[in-house]
Parts: C-alpha cells; sequence; structure tokens
C-alpha cells in the first residue's frame, strides 16, 4: 500500500490496519546455486512473516542467504555441486537509503547483490554498482538485525546498547549536549596546547616583526624617493660636462659678442623699420617680439640651471648613501620601495594578531573552565539519569524474560565508568545469565542461539518505540520452548510487527498463527537429486500447515485446534 509524499511514493500500511510504516522492508530475495538450492525466490510482506517447513527442508538456507546478503562470510564450499559461481539477490524497499555516496538511489527501492565464485573473484553491488563487502555491511547494518546464531545482530554493540538505552531514557538530547560541550571543550585545549607549543616561536616571530618594522620606519622611505635619487645621482656624478654646457649655451645665447639675443635684436630694428612703411610686416615684427621674450626666458633657465650645478660637494656621498640603504632593504623585504613599505604594513598587522593571540590566551583558558564546569555537571547528570534508565530497563527484562521460559533470568545493564569522551564517562554493555549460579555475561557470549534470540526479542519488544532497525530476522528464537511461552514468544514477535518488519524461522504452531504473511519451505526429492521450494500460503493452505504443526500430521483434531489459533491470532 503506497501513498505520495512530496512527489514520493512512500509506503504505508493499508488504511484501518493499526499498523505504522516502517521505514524499509526485505521484499523479495533470490539465491541461485546455494547449498543444495538452484533456483529460490522468496517474497516478503510488511508485518510478521513466518517461513515454516519440515526439519531439514530448508528453512535455514533463506536466513543464510540474507547474511551473506549482508556481507556476512563465505566460501567456494557454499556452491552447489556442480555449479561455478553462486548468488543471491535482494530487493529492499526503503524510504531514506543508508547508501555510499557513490550509489544512486532508484524509485523502486535497493537491489543488494553477491556473487561468490569457486575462483574467488567474489563480487557485490548495490543497484548495480560494483561495492566492497564493507558497503554490504555498512548497508545492513542500518537496516537488519539477524538473530540467532549470527554476528549481524547490532544489539551485540555496546555503542548501540548506550544510544538504546539514552533514546529509552530521554536522554538522546542531554547526550548530544554533552558530546557538543566536549568538542568545544577539546577544542579550547587544542586552542591553548597551540598557544603555548608556539610560544617561544611566536615570541620570537615578534621580535623579528619588531626589528623590521623598526628598521623600515627608521628609514623614512617615500613612494618614488629611489627614482628621484637615481635622477640626481645621473647630475651630480655629472656636474662639470653640465657647468660647460649651461655655460656654452648661455655664451651663445646672450653673453658673447654676436650672440643669438644680440642678433635677434638687429633683426627686430630692421623689421620695426619695414612695418613702419610697409604695415603688413606688423604680424612678423609681433613673432619676433615673441621669439625674444622667450630666448630670455630660456637665458633665465639657463643661468638657474647653472646655479643649480653649483651643489654641496657632499650631496653625492648623501644620494650614494640613501641609495645603498634602499638596495639593502629591497634584498631583504621586495624589489622596490613600494613593496617594501607594503611588507611593513603586512608585518604590521601579523605583528598586531601575534600579540593579540598571546594576550587572549587568558581569556581562552578562562572559556575552558567554564566549559569544563558545564561539561561535569551535564556529563554529572547524564550518568545519573542512565543509571535511572538502567534499572527501569532491567526490572521490564527480568518481567519478560521469565514469560519467554527464563526461569531465574538475570540482566544487568551494567554502567561502568570510563574515561570522559564525546559520550560521556559511562560504557553501557547488558549482560545476562540464563542459569542461577552463573555470573552474567555481555551477550555477544552468550553461547545458546535459542536464549540470545530470545533475549533479543525481549529487548527489541522494549525498545520497540525506538529501535531504528526497521527489519528484523529471528532464527532460532523458539528453541526449547513451547506451550505458554510459546504464546507469548508469537504474542511479543506479532507485536514489534507493528512497526518493524519481522522475519521469523520458527517451528511453533503458536508462532505462524501470528503471522501477517505465511512462507512454507519443502524439500521435493527429484530423479537428480532434490530441489527446495517455497510457496506462500493461502488462508485453506495455512490451517493444514499449522495442523501439521501442532501434532505432526494432518488430522480432523488437529485441523480444529489450527482454526482455533488463527481465528484467535
Amino acid at each position: 500500500y503506497y501513498t505520495v509524499q512530496a512527489g514520493r511514493h512512500v509506503r504505508s500500511s493499508p488504511p484501518g490496519s493499526g499498523r505504522d510504516p516502517t521505514p524499509a522492508m526485505l521484499r523479495e530475495l533470490r539465491i541461485r546455486n546455494i547449498a543444495i538450492v538452484e533456483s529460490l525466490d522468496v517474497t516478503f510482506k510488511e508485518g510478521l512473516n513466518a517461513v515454516t517447513g519440515e526439519t531439514g527442508a530448508g528453512k535455514s538456507l533463506i536466513v543464510n542467504a540474507i547474511e551473506l546478503i549482508l556481507g556476512g562470510r563465505a566460501s567456494a564450499d557454499q556452491i552447489r555441486a556442480g555449479a561455478e559461481e553462486a548468488w543471491i539477490e535482494a530487493l529492499f524497499e526503503v524510504e531514506d537509503a543508508p547508501l555510499p555516496q557513490t550509489i544512486t538511489p532508484t524509485p523502486d527501492g535497493v537491489v543488494l547483490k553477491r556473487v561468490i565464485s569457486r575462483s574467488g573473484k567474489n563480487r557485490a553491488y548495490i543497484n548495480d554498482s560494483l561495492v566492497t563487502l564493507q558497503g554490504l555491511a555498512a548497508f545492513g547494518r542500518e537496516t537488519v538485525d539477524l538473530h540467532g546464531q549470527h554476528e549481524h545482530q547490532s544489539l551485540l554493540s555496546a555503542s548501540v546498547q548506550r544510544r538504546l538505552l539514552d533514546s529509552f531514557g530521554g536522554l538522546t538530547g542531554l547526550a548530544e549536549e554533552v558530546g557538543g560541550l566536549y568538542s568545544r571543550y577539546q577544542g579550547l585545549r587544542e586552542r591553548i596546547r597551540e598557544i603555548r607549543e608556539r610560544s617561544r616561536e611566536r615570541a620570537q616571530r615578534i621580535d623579528l616583526l619588531r626589528y623590521q618594522i623598526g628598521e623600515i620606519e627608521a628609514a623614512g622611505l617615500r613612494r618614488g624617493e629611489k627614482e628621484e635619487l637615481l635622477r640626481e645621482r645621473e647630475i651630480l656624478s655629472n656636474l662639470s660636462h653640465l657647468r660647460h654646457l649651461t655655460g656654452s649655451a648661455f655664451a651663445l645665447l646672450k653673453e658673447e659678442e654676436g650672440s643669438v639675443t644680440e642678433k635677434l635684436g638687429e633683426l627686430r630694428k630692421l623689421i620695426s623699420e619695414l612695418n613702419r612703411i610697409d604695415g603688413s610686416a606688423g604680424e612678423l615684427q609681433g613673432v619676433l617680439n615673441e621669439a625674444d621674450a622667450l630666448l630670455q626666458d630660456a637665458a633665465h633657465t639657463l643661468r638657474s640651471l647653472a646655479e643649480s650645478y653649483d651643489s654641496d660637494p657632499g650631496r653625492l656621498d648623501e644620494v650614494l648613501s640613501r641609495l645603498s640603504l634602499i638596495e639593502t632593504l629591497e634584498r631583504k623585504y621586495a624589489d622596490d620601495v613600494e613593496g617594501i613599505l607594503r611588507y611593513r604594513e603586512e608585518a604590521a598587522s601579523e605583528l598586531e594578531e601575534l600579540e593579540t593571540l598571546q594576550e587572549g590566551a587568558g581569556g581562552i583558558e578562562a572559556e575552558l573552565g567554564e566549559v569544563e564546569r558545564e561539561l561535569k555537571e551535564r556529563v554529572r547528570t547524564l550518568s545519573r539519569e542512565r543509571r535511572k534508565t538502567a534499572a527501569r530497563i532491567e526490572a521490564l527484562m527480568k518481567e519478560v524474560l521469565t514469560e519467554l521460559a527464563f526461569s531465574r533470568p538475570e540482566f544487568r545493564v551494567e554502567v561502568s565508568e570510563t574515561p570522559l569522551s564525546s559520550t560521556g564517562v559511562d560504557r553501557v554493555e547488558f549482560l545476562f545469565s540464563a542459569n542461577p549460579g552463573q555470573p552474567p555475561r555481555p551477550l555477544r557470549k552468550v553461547a545458546s542461539g535459542g536464549e540470545l534470540s530470545r533475549v533479543m526479542l525481549a529487548l527489541k519488544g522494549i525498545f520497540a518505540d525506538v529501535d531504528e532497525v526497521p527489519v528484523l530476522v529471528f532464527d532460532e528464537v523458539d528453541a526449547g520452548v513451547g506451550g505458554r511461552t510459546a504464546e507469548s514468544v508469537g504474542r511479543r514477535l506479532q507485536g514489534l510487527s507493528g512497526r518493524h518488519q519481522v522475519i521469523c524461522i520458527t517451528h511453533l504452531p503458536q508462532i505462524a498463527s501470528r503471522a501477517a504473511h505465511h512462507i512454507l519451505v519443502a524439500k521435493e526429492e527429484m530423479p537428480d537429486g532434490v530441489a527446495v521450494q517455497v510457496k506462500a500460503l493461502d488462508r485453506e493452505e495455512r490451517v493444514r500447515e499449522v495442523a501439521r504443526m501442532l501434532s505432526g500430521s494432518v488430522t480432523e483434531s488437529s485441523l480444529r485446534h489450527a482454526e482455533e489459533l488463527l481465528r484467535g491470532s
């Protein structure tokens, strides 16, 4: 059943079903050449899926195939005799798929595929894109929990147990606040460490910058000064020649007999007489008058130039010394005066920053103290609330485990102190013992697959509202139980299916009768071997299968009992 949200097809429960939609589900599983299976296609549905069949029919093959598709261990021994490779393919319907960045999601869902080859060239794919086994496993950790004799169980991880405890106790916000404060705390400590470690280096840099700035400022450089000095050096280096040139030019222009101005004066008298007789020469007379004025100015300029060349004899040494200073600074700091002045500005800015940083260390230390006090306060509160929540979980688990055929179970949520980290100072671990006198041990060390499955069923029931793994697969959950316990196991599996897709391999009619979807696995003798077949059962077929599970054969009595079970579920 689908609805449309924001342009996407989103799976939801049918109206009136009373079931919340799950964020993901395993829709199809295709198995080729695994063990005795040549070809097997299994379709699962939302809610509780029961997989039944006689002992040895091949039910465990389905669970093993799911484990392989999630990155479990594989070997060539698992390939069917006579085949060179085997493969498993699974279709998941997922709203927000935890996919690698290189994988493009599709509207149809996520297809996982794993190929196992005798040659050792094994391959893994997500949506037809080649990935590593770690890629499959990463998707699996977010999507499927496999309970039984399997490693693929998120609740075996202490970090997952801590997160679930926090979610159950409504402590997620406080835990995130602790994480944020810890991050700030570590960042401030790192800044102070860097300041202290680099204090000598920084002090040396400050001294160097102060010296360089002082040296440049003492030089009193001006923009364009070097060009002016170069021009002055050229003049001072050629004073004798310049005096000769200006003296000769001045004499030729004005002083000596027959100078330019003297000749021009004679010419002006002639043109003046010409103009008196012929007025049309007036314009020419005006030009000559202007020329005389210009020549007088030129003479004045020549005299000034000549006087300027009578400079202080020591001035050349001063110019050369100044140019030498500028060239020394250029070798140190830049290619020209403009660059030296720019370097001085940058050095002053860096110096100010370093001095501010040095002065700011005290402020950072004060801030660190405040953050540390707040962090310790929040950590103490979080630790206290975790221990309270742990006691609630222990009480609930004892009640549920007793209902699930553990006569005197001991379940403990151990909250032990660890060094401060982003998660606080607590290590959370779930411990369990099924037998009196035996100390509880971490769940990952519980040897019996049946026991562990029932413990996981109890935990999943308690954490149903906060557990985010959408697909739960239970194998051996009914090992060693029957009667009332079987009823309780079935009821709890059915309760879990309201928020998760549940797939259960079972021998118990009390569980199978509560399933929303019943799958029968059967093994059929063939002329060339055996074939494993699966079938989704309709109502009538379910009655016969539940009847067989009740008494080992189908009788009128077992059929009536099966009907009662199915009606009561």
